[in-house]
């Protein structure tokens, strides 16, 4: 083998065995010094903890990453990265101060690192120093000539800081890399509208409908900037050119609807209306809004057979959207067909059961409907898991327990409403406590359902509804009868044809002795009284007991036993013809 091709071979051996023995083994090397060979191993440490702390920081250990960097710092304080990370460290814990020193240490060892100007600007920036931010940033950006990827934050700086031809500038230098793009193009359309430059804020929703061809997003986008700034035929003028090029954009339609509505041109307004909400690619929220607004106009005629007209398209495209049948129950309400509008409005919260709104229509609605308390019941307890802190949904839910005899969870429902209400609504705080008495009073606890009466007289001395039961239960008691005399004469003195009220007073002066009275307020409520209850029944008959008419009592009593709502003791009082209380 030739000399001069084995000496290569050998050169890149010796080079080998330095790589790996190490500096040291190389006898061509020279040593280290002492001082040398003690800042290697700083260096090294500094190097060790630096990679500790990183882990830390990973691990979200953020007490110990600070121990390692600080520590690391002890060893290289000439480390830009060591401050670097200390200064990400302050900014996490918010000590943009202290975040700021650190970061500033780093830049001032490394100038040339880019994240440690960026660093800066975004602690800047969260101090609200916008100026000190863009500074950095137009540094940044003349060092390293790529101005890209900080021009939209620079651009974000210049509009803090109220610069808008900057603030454009360094946006058209944005659209240059990006191309026409609809965030960059609103945030030029609002400067120019800011410096009062119409012009120029159309100019550019005119270059994203180019850019954008058949985009009806775009085309709205001005409608509206045209609208606003009342040039109404030009924006309409806009929006039948993009439906003669692209006829099959509902959103469109809508547009011209809004907008020959607004030059008071009814007969197209109406025409482009009803292609937008008979079109089934037409969001069914903005047909439920167009509905709604023509639902808020003055009733007439004409206006509620269009009504129809689009109700009926409305529900055959959309059956099962909850605003579309929101929406038609408001209609079936407007037009007092309750039953409908309550059918409606439990279709729609099928579909959307968290309306709590809804629910406080909906469900007095059920009250008025004189639907089963039970499917009330059901219905306000769905309403109240929607809205748990509405102290009307409570309310609600309490009133029906009642009328179903929960009283137990009446009771529960009803102080859970008073507390919620905190007396800020009077009405209902009355309604809750006469409520709350009932259930009370239902449940045994006499004395806190009397309590309860009380708070309500002591706001409204006439509320009837607990001059009524009051009267009643203390009838019942045999206590305090001038009392419940006052209370129940107040009710028929104002209300003389309400068989409930005059059954009260009657039974009130049964109580009291006096039975000729009693019965001819008796006699006044079965005449006024379409269907009178079994306990109506049974009073009569035992008022007319006590005048010495048995036979006649008896009779009476035989009708209220085939009725519901009776007295324990008429089985015994039609067995014995005699009265028992």
């Amino acid at each position: 083998m030739n000399k001069w091709y084995q000496r290569p071979v050998l050169w890149v051996f010796s080079l080998l065995i330095a790589a790996l023995l190490g500096p040291d083994t190389v006898l061509a090397q020279k040593k280290l010094s002492r001082k040398e060979r003690v800042l290697k191993e700083k260096e090294m440490m500094a190097d060790r903890l630096f990679i500790e702390g990183q882990k830390q920081l990973m691990l979200e250990e953020y007490e110990k990453a600070y121990f390692y960097f600080t520590k690391a710092l002890e060893f290289n304080e000439e480390e830009p990265a060591v401050y670097f990370k200390l200064s990400e460290m302050m900014v996490r814990a918010n000590q943009t101060e202290k975040a700021l020193e650190y970061g500033q240490q780093a830049l001032a060892l490394d100038p040339d690192n880019k994240y440690y100007h960026l660093q800066l600007a975004e602690i800047y920036n969260g101090q609200n120093k916008s100026r000190e931010a863009a500074e950095i940033l137009e540094k940044l950006m003349e060092k390293d000539g790529n101005h890209q990827q900080y021009i939209l934050d620079l651009a974000s700086l210049y509009l803090t800081l109220n610069e808008f031809d900057k603030a454009l500038d360094a946006l058209d230098k944005a659209e240059d890399y990006f191309g026409v793009v609809e965030q960059l193009t609103a945030q030029k359309q609002r400067i120019y509208l800011r410096k009062n430059n119409l012009p120029m804020a159309i100019k550019e929703g005119q270059k994203l409908i180019e850019a954008h061809p058949g985009n009806a997003n775009y085309v709205l986008a001005l409608v509206e900037i045209l609208f606003n700034n009342n040039r109404t035929d030009q924006a309409l003028e806009l929006v039948l050119e993009s439906i003669a090029t692209y006829p099959n954009q509902p959103e469109l339609k809508m547009a011209a609807h809004t907008l020959y509505k607004e030059k008071g041109a009814d007969i197209p307004s109406k025409k482009y209306l009803l292609e937008g909400i008979s079109h089934p690619d037409l969001d069914a929220s903005a047909k439920a809004r167009a509905f709604s607004g023509i639902l808020g106009q003055l009733q007439h005629s004409a206006r509620d057979q269009w009504l129809d007209t689009l109700a009926f398209h409305m529900e055959n495209l959309h059956p099962q959207d909850p605003e579309i049948l929101e929406a038609l129950g408001n209609w079936k309400l407007q037009q007092r067909e309750t039953k409908a509008a309550i059918s409606y409005f439990k279709r729609s919260l099928q579909e959307a059961p968290d309306n709590a709104e809804l629910y406080q229509t909906l469900v007095p609605l059920m009250f008025e409907a004189q639907e089963p308390f039970e499917a009330i019941v059901e219905m306000a307890g769905a309403a109240t898991e929607s809205a748990p802190e509405s102290a009307e949904l409570w309310f609600y839910l309490g009133t029906a327990q009642l009328g179903n005899k929960e009283n137990e969870a009446a009771k529960a429902a009803l102080n859970k409403a008073l507390v919620l209400n905190a007396g800020a609504n009077r009405q209902l705080l009355l309604m809750a406590n006469a409520q709350l008495g009932d259930a009370l009073h239902a449940l045994g606890e006499k004395e806190a359902a009397f309590e309860a009466y009380e708070k309500v007289l002591a706001e409204n001395k006439n509320y009837e509804h607990i001059l009524n039961n009051y009267a009643y239960f203390l009838s019942l008691e045999k206590k305090e009868l001038e009392k419940a005399y006052q209370m129940s004469f107040k009710l028929v003195n104002r209300f003389p044809e309400n068989p409930t009220y005059l059954d009260t007073h009657a039974w009130v002066l049964f109580q009291q002795g006096r039975y000729g009275e009693a019965k001819g307020y008796m006699e006044r409520a079965l005449d006024h009284q379409k269907d009178p209850s079994g306990v109506m029944f049974e009073h009569y008959g035992d008022i007319l007991y006590k005048l010495g008419e048995k036979e006649q009592a008896l009779s009476y009593w035989i009708k209220a036993k085939e009725m519901e709502d009776t007295s324990e003791f008429l089985t015994l009082k039609i067995q014995n013809k005699t009265y028992y209380e």
